[in-house]
């Protein structure tokens, strides 16, 4: 074994003896790759970006041992590469591009910087899908009774009312009260009888978020202008018409994925999304149900399950208006007078306009215009959020009212978090500065100034503190200014205490109340509080009440108080709620003088030739309607609220405008015969009318039916059977049985056998109704 050690050459001579004589290994040139294997070729390859399949079978140019890609591939592919090159790309030559040939696959491998893939937004910006509201005609009456009855004041019946037509071209309502005095009550004589409030026609074009008024109304408004009612016309941006779009800037999270990776997104601790990302940059959207400042965590795990958390604070505030987006309201008419005394009192014409505009995510324009025959008004303000560190708010309005200038400066800042909410904001006036209000009161004057501070601090465990300043200086100079303080805390189980303390500056005294809430299992709430007035006087008073059940019952509460030099007060009263009416009584009162009073409030629909009762519908509502079909149970929104009546309708009074609410009906107790296409539908209802939805139900005259041959074989199974008068067919199942829906009296089939042949077969279907026959076995031939 000594030639082991010999030299290279030694060693080459001995192999020489058996064969050719080898290259040594470090003289040989490498193993040719798979990419020279083949000099020119066209190869079909699956595409792989990043991990992720992009394309199936692109056509990849081999030559020379470098590969070639088509530029507009590359661009289907989502891959912008710099320069934008065109024609053929050689993916060796493209710095930071790397490629793979995977040939045991037939795959194309591309690894690319995130940078050059496409952006996905990802992440909702709307609450749910958007959805086409409807209405049907009919109408709605509004009720509410009122009798009250004193020792000493006598009594007097009150009815307010509101009276609602509507249907696809609007809505048209008015409101009024009728009032009448009894028992030698003194009766103001401008209150009795009927008085007309309100007449308005509304009607709103959900798809360019504008609504429409004529006649009575209230103008639009921004924080530091007034509203006054007017009766004309009225143009306005109405954001309530799409309750799934956020109208205020969203926090956007960006970031890159170089492979597929899981995204998880915390809020303020809380998990608010999960989402899977492709490779690429990305820009994360979503609704974060808080207003004010928060905390965001975003963690990323890819395939190989590597983690990486990135804290992000952000600040959310619906003062402002995302970019791009306006509101605004345009009226004009003339100013209402003596609103609640007079039918029909009007006074001087007027215009007003007001526009509020998202110049960014982080500042929205404010302007605001009013005129008359004497005022001329106009003003500039906006709001601005610094950061995540609050919102700034001012404004400047300019005024001439009957030659007399004056202008307005408001000027605010609010921050709200988690832990401490703080706002401040002041209103100056100077000059002889007017607005709208005054011109048809033109002795009245507008309050000089007005400034308030508050501040709430969460103390977590140890309950919630709040504090506010208010000062008022009025037209005649005088000056009120107040703070309040005020802490609340929960105890055990829902209990819960609350102190507060009033004082007005240059009053020596404070007002103090403290209150103890106690729920209890025998569905009451006690509540006990002491409070000391600013005049010294120390009160107590104690209160058992039981909130009335939402799907209706018996409420009640129980009040009483005492001390000081004032007689005892007393208070009882009961509450009734039916499905179609809501009934009230009570009393009230020291011994001296007792207060007696009753109500009942609900509503009467009109709709599909029938009228139903129900308690005070406010918005929108929806009756249901089972073709005439009595006691199906409805459900709204997963839980059952009623059974049709005799006529097949059931009326769901509790259905909020442009909500895409659920209705479902459960067909289940109702006869094998009758067939319900539908069983649950979802629908949006415009604001303030009604909708008539009809779920179809039918029946139809079905049987079972047993089919058997000439030598009393039951028909193979398999076979086609088709029914002559409707050309509706069915298959023949085990023991020969086949189910046929649409049936007349008389009827004919027509079956072609399984493995050939055909047969026909007559019957009359029996009378009656609620179940489904079984006929046969009838010979088919």
């Amino acid at each position: 074994m000594k030639w082991l050690s010999a030299t290279p050459r030694h060693w080459c001579l001995g192999l020489a003896l058996f064969g050719p004589c080898l290259a040594l290994a470090d003289d040989l040139p490498p193993p040719p790759t798979e990419m020279s294997a083949i000099a020119d070729a066209t190869l079909y390859l699956d595409l792989l970006v990043n991990q992720m399949p992009r394309a199936e079978l692109v056509p990849v140019q081999q030559r020379a041992g470098q590969l070639f890609l088509g530029s507009d591939v590359l661009r289907t592919a989502g891959i912008s590469l710099p320069g934008d090159p065109q024609g053929e790309v050689a993916l060796d030559a493209v710095p930071g591009l790397h490629a793979d040939y995977d040939s045991q696959n037939q795959r194309l491998l591309l690894q690319v910087p995130p940078a050059w893939l496409p952006d996905q937004q990802v992440g909702d910006r709307n609450l749910y899908p958007a959805s086409d509201a409807r209405s049907s005609f009919g109408a709605l009456f509004n009720y509410d009774l009122y009798l009250n009855d004193t020792d000493e004041g006598g009594t007097y019946l009150a009815a307010w009312n509101e009276l609602r037509l509507f249907d696809s071209w609007g809505t048209f309502s008015s409101t009024g009260q009728w009032r009448q005095s009894f028992n030698g009550a003194q009766a103001d004589q401008s209150r009795q009888g009927f008085l007309r409030y309100d007449s308005t026609w509304r009607f709103t074009d959900e798809q360019r978020l504008l609504s429409y008024e004529a006649g009575d109304f209230v103008t639009g408004a921004l924080p530091w202008t007034s509203a006054v009612r007017v009766g004309g016309l009225q143009l306005s941006r109405d954001f309530a018409a799409r309750p799934d779009l956020v109208t205020y800037p969203l926090p956007a999270f960006a970031g890159e994925a170089a492979v597929p990776t899981s995204l998880d997104l915390f809020i303020n601790g809380y998990k608010s999304s999960t989402t899977e990302l492709q490779p690429g940059p990305y820009t994360l959207t979503n609704v974060p149900f808080i207003n004010g400042a928060g905390e965001a965590v975003v963690v990323t795990t890819d395939a190989l399950g590597r983690q990486v958390s990135t804290t992000l604070p952000f600040y959310v505030t619906s003062s402002l208006l995302q970019k791009g987006l306006s509101d605004f309201s345009v009226a004009a008419g003339s100013l209402r007078r003596d609103y609640a005394v007079r039918d029909f009192s009007y006074g001087p014409g007027v215009a007003s306009g007001s526009l509020r505009y998202g110049l960014s995510d982080s500042f929205t324009l404010e302007s605001h215009l009013e005129t008359a025959e004497s005022l001329v008004l106009g003003g500039l303000g906006g709001n601005m959020r610094l950061g995540n560190f609050g919102v700034l708010n001012a404004a400047l309005a300019q005024s001439q009212f009957d030659g007399e200038k004056g202008h307005q400066v408001a000027l605010g800042y609010q921050y709200n978090s988690q832990r401490i909410g703080f706002s401040y904001q002041r209103l100056q006036r100077h000059g002889d500065y007017a607005d709208l209000s005054r011109v048809d009161s033109p002795d009245m004057q507008l309050s000089q100034r007005s400034e308030q501070v508050t501040v709430s601090l969460n103390l977590n465990e140890y309950g919630s503190l709040g504090a506010g300043y208010f000062d008022v200086r009025a037209a005649d100079a005088s000056r009120t200014r107040l703070i309040n303080l005020s802490w609340s805390k929960p105890l055990w189980g829902n209990s819960s205490i609350y102190l507060s303390a009033n004082r007005e500056i240059g009053d020596s005294q404070w007002a103090v109340q403290a209150q103890l809430v106690m729920p209890f299992d025998l569905n009451g709430t006690l509540a006990l509080s002491a409070e000391r007035s600013k005049e010294g006087e120390d009160l107590q008073r104690v209160n058992y009440s039981r909130a009335v059940p939402v799907g209706g019952g018996v409420g009640y509460n129980l009040g009483y108080a005492t001390g000081g030099n004032r007689d005892a007060y007393r208070q009882a009263d009961v509450t009734w709620r039916l499905q179609s009416v809501q009934l009230q009584a009570g009393v009230y009162g020291s011994s001296g003088e007792m207060t007696r009073w009753a109500d009942a409030s609900g509503s009467l629909v009109w709709m599909d030739a029938g009228v139903f009762a129900a308690n005070r519908i406010d918005d929108a509502f929806v009756v249901v309607s089972t073709n005439g079909y009595a006691d199906v149970p409805v459900r709204y929104e997963n839980q059952q609220i009623g059974r049709t009546d005799s006529s097949g309708h059931l009326l769901v009074p509790y259905s909020s405008g442009y909500y895409r609410g659920k209705y479902e009906i459960d067909p289940m107790d109702l006869p094998p015969d009758i067939l319900a296409p539908e069983v649950e539908q979802r629908v949006a209802v415009r604001r303030g009318s009604g909708y008539l939805l009809e779920f179809p139900l039918r029946r139809v005259l079905a049987a079972s039916i047993e089919l058997v041959d000439a030598n009393q074989q039951v028909i193979k199974l398999g076979s086609r059977v088709t029914h002559e008068e409707s050309g509706s067919q069915a298959v023949v199942g085990w023991d020969g049985l086949v189910y046929l829906e649409n049936l007349s009296p008389h009827n004919r089939l027509q079956v072609a056998l399984e493995g050939g042949g055909q047969c026909q077969v007559e019957f009359d279907l029996p009378e009656g109704a609620g179940s489904v026959p079984l006929i046969g076995p009838l010979v088919c031939r």
